[in-house]
């Protein structure tokens, strides 16, 4: 069983899948190295990036992050400022610090190759590192998958179940099975992620601390966000909106003009612009739809007069579960998906979890989680320019505010519904594998070729 805490990560932006997935694949290369006592024999390292990742890894920082985590870190501890200053040296000096042990010559233009129109045969996101020595002999080889949200595995592990998984209480793989333990021993959806937490090695405690903690670094974000003026990185010379929307909204509010919907798309906003400037995020799933739960988290604590520490908790551990379901049963890469899998997946998260906090019943949340999917299915993931900005900066904040009012709309009804949410994820899964690569995340279609790029 997935923990929820593998799918809320602390990262780095712009991507969980370009940005997260390769400096974890590069570090888990190099630490490799290390172990099997192979790395002082390493001279030269090469890197080859495929499909995806090659498409659009310039304007999603795949290769600084991929040199970062050759050097020995790691996207939950990195500095995000450091990132491009070390990526930078790197390149001027032709050498970098294989496992922060070993300085060896590396030539980016030379040893990175991006192989843009050939495609690993498991996944869009494919990455091989390789080792030499002094005669040129391989002394490690390995190919990852950089499969969303900042999960990785490598080409043995790519759709296995992991050796000697730990057994849980609850082990749901989908929602039919997570409402049928809830309903047979009485527990909310939050209360059956605790005890499979639980069972994974964590205390309730220890589980309430960690999910407070991600709500402190989603929140810091938003802060950030809203604090941060100028144009973001990448040739698009796409300027900040969220600091100056802000400040709009606060001086409506001081003349009693609340507007309270538009405050959900500014809190997206500007998680998604710290994204795209690289910074700090959480994965939420992934970081090109880290401000949807954020967004909604955030106007729940802001707006309802009830919130606490238990609704934060809660709404977290709703919305963690109704991840995974899609983690284990469809995907979260918008490379596999499209962005369905994407903005898709975080709005029917943030709608189970705001139904939940509110109050809902079982089949009021799942109800809520499922209009919000339906309304997502066939989303293209077609960022202009490879970047993390248009359009889905703004998507996000639209997708904030669906899942407010799609939550909202649940709990009037009863919660009887035609459509299941396990259908809807079979359906989002069909529907992404029916779409042409050229709306995954490759910038060959919809607004990535129709949307004309700024002159140098």
């Amino acid at each position: 069983m997935i923990s929820i805490f593998d799918l809320f990560s602390i990262g780095i932006g712009p991507s969980s899948s370009h940005t997260v997935g390769p400096m974890k694949a590069a570090h888990a290369f190099a630490a490799g190295l290390d172990s099997a006592g192979v790395l002082p024999r390493v001279v030269r390292v090469a890197v080859g990036l495929y499909g995806s990742l090659a498409l659009t890894g310039e304007g999603h920082g795949t290769v600084d992050a991929v040199l970062l985590g050759l050097e020995g870190e790691e996207p939950q501890d990195v500095d995000p400022a450091h990132v491009p200053q070390r990526a930078g040296q790197i390149r001027a000096d032709s050498r970098l610090v294989l496992a922060g042990k070993r300085p060896i010559a590396f030539d980016v233009a030379h040893d990175v190759v991006l192989n843009k129109h050939l495609f690993l045969p498991k996944h869009a996101n494919g990455l091989t590192f390789a080792a030499y020595d002094a005669k040129g002999a391989t002394l490690a080889e390995q190919t990852y998958y950089s499969v969303g949200g900042g999960f990785i595995v490598t080409d043995a592990e790519f759709g296995r179940t992991p050796p000697g998984e730990i057994a849980v209480p609850y082990p749901f793989k989908h929602a039919e099975d997570l409402l049928e333990y809830c309903r047979r021993d009485g527990k909310t959806i939050a209360q059956i992620v605790m005890a499979n937490e639980a069972a994974l090695g964590r205390s309730a405690d220890q589980v309430r601390e960690q999910a407070l903690a991600i709500a402190r670094v989603m929140k810091e974000c938003v802060e950030a966000g809203c604090r941060h003026d100028g144009l973001l990185p990448g040739g698009l010379h796409v300027r900040r909106r969220a600091p100056p929307l802000y400040r709009k909204l606060a001086a409506r509010e001081e003349i009693g003009r609340g507007d309270i919907m538009l405050w959900p798309m500014l809190y997206a906003i500007a998680v998604n612009e710290e994204n795209a400037a690289g910074g700090r995020v959480v994965t939420a799933p992934t970081n090109g739809a880290a401000g949807v739960v954020p967004a909604v988290l955030t106007y729940y604590r802001n707006f309802h007069p009830q919130a606490g520490e238990d609704g934060v908790v809660t709404f977290l551990l709703t919305a963690g579960a109704i991840g995974l379901l899609y983690k284990m049963n469809a995907s979260i890469s918008g490379a596999e998906v499209g962005c369905q899998g994407e903005v898709g997946v975080a709005c029917s998260m943030a709608a189970g979890a705001y139904a939940a906090v509110l109050g809902g019943n079982l089949a009021q949340i799942e109800n809520a989680a499922e209009i919000a999917m339906e309304h997502q299915l066939g989303m293209t993931c077609d960022p202009v320019g490879g970047l993390v900005q248009i359009p889905c900066i703004e998507r996000n904040g639209v997708a904030a505010e669906q899942a407010i009012k799609v939550a909202q709309l649940a709990l009037l009804e009863d919660g009887e519904h035609k459509v299941s949410l396990d259908t809807v994820i079979r359906t989002m899964l069909q529907t992404g594998l029916d779409m042409k690569h050229s709306y995954k995340e490759t910038s060959l279609g919809g607004l990535a070729i129709t949307v004309s790029l700024p002159e140098c």
